[in-house]
């Protein structure tokens, strides 16, 4: 008995200890760059680096927020425009093709399904030959609504997949019960899949907004006017220009994260919540 309690002891022990230079090691990079936002340009590019600032300062942090350096506060609108926009539309239709493909029989049904797997075997960059076409000959070239759309096409099948998923787990008799009751299909979706499908409906939408928020690559070709920039593009942008210090880069992307980091820590809970449970006892 004694030997199996050390036994868990150590590997308890072992567990934890594995699990804190796990999380070191990936949390040392963005310990670096918080560090290198707050010392002087000087020290900042120092031959001889030094873990902590010696002298500490937050002129980094004022000065991306000043406009003629870096219009932050205007790429960070744009930014939330497209990144909201885009995952509440592809929330919203994702939800009513999962339900589709999930609770409904027709023609077709297995192969759409089988399609989804197809997404991942392609690049985002083969389709911006043809996205670019599409967009040019709409007229949006170079607006917000362009990244929008090309946000939508990039996160949507995925979010049909995850939603289609999630809806699986809901048991059809919850479903007849409510059709004796006199519900149709789109009631049903409204007052029993969305409610029992909460956190995975926040999953998903958290998993849009990062994909259009982070994205680089289809804003750089759609963007071209630099009141439409967004963040990625806009930190692009100061690296490419004279006022680029290591100081200044480090605190415009730790504040450019900072929106992703919020909005998990606000839907953990809902994500790692199993509301079906309540569902299925009723």
């Amino acid at each position: 008995m004694a030997s199996s309690k050390k036994d868990k002891a150590i590997k308890k022990i072992g567990f934890y200890s594995g699990l804190f230079v796990l999380l070191g090691v990936s949390l040392f990079p963005f310990f670096i760059m918080l560090m290198t936002s707050f010392k002087s340009t000087s020290e900042a590019i120092s031959t001889s680096p030094t873990l902590f600032p010696k002298e500490w300062t937050f002129q980094h942090y004022a000065d991306i927020f000043n406009p003629v350096i870096f219009p932050f506060l205007s790429y960070f609108t744009n930014s939330l425009m497209v990144s909201l926009t885009a995952a509440g539309l592809s929330v919203a239709i994702a939800i009513f093709g999962a339900y589709a493909l999930s609770k409904l029989r027709f023609m077709g049904r297995t192969t759409i399904n089988a399609s989804f797997f197809t997404v991942y075997m392609f690049s985002g960059i083969l389709l911006v030959v043809p996205l670019f076409k599409i967009i040019s000959g709409l007229g949006l070239y170079d607006t917000r609504t362009a990244l929008i759309i090309t946000m939508i096409v990039q996160t949507l099948p995925t979010a049909i997949y995850m939603l289609k998923s999630y809806f699986d787990t809901i048991p059809d008799d919850l479903e007849n019960a409510a059709m004796i009751d006199g519900l149709n299909r789109v009631q049903i979706i409204f007052y029993i899949i969305i409610p029992l499908s909460i956190s995975g409906i926040i999953s998903v939408f958290v998993y849009a907004f990062m994909i259009a928020w982070n994205d680089y690559l289809f804003a750089s070709i759609f963007l071209s006017d630099t009141g439409n920039f967004t963040l990625p593009i806009g930190l692009y942008a100061l690296f490419s220009t004279p006022d680029y210090v290591w100081g200044r880069m480090m605190a415009a992307s730790l504040v450019t994260a900072l929106p992703v980091v919020i909005l998990y820590g606000i839907s953990e809970r809902f994500i790692k919540g199993d509301l079906t449970q309540g569902g299925v006892k009723g």
